[in-house]
């Protein structure tokens, strides 16, 4: 697919060995789910403690939709 070739805003995702796109596409993910992966695996690379907090989010969100 041409559009994962390219990358606005940075370089982060391009340079993984699997984009966290196709992770979660082919693990048939939920929205939280992705998010919270996404966040976990840029952190270092873009958003740092920050994007670490907004995984914490996600993964909150989901617990309280969980029974």
């Amino acid at each position: 697919m041409k559009a994962k070739l390219r990358q606005v805003g940075g370089t982060h995702y391009r340079e993984m060995a699997i984009q966290p796109v196709d992770f979660c596409e082919a693990n048939g993910l939920g929205y939280c789910q992705s998010l919270a992966i996404r966040y976990i695996v840029r952190y270092k690379r873009k958003g740092g403690k920050q994007d670490l907090l907004k995984a914490i989010h996600c993964i909150e969100l989901l617990l309280g939709r969980t029974p």
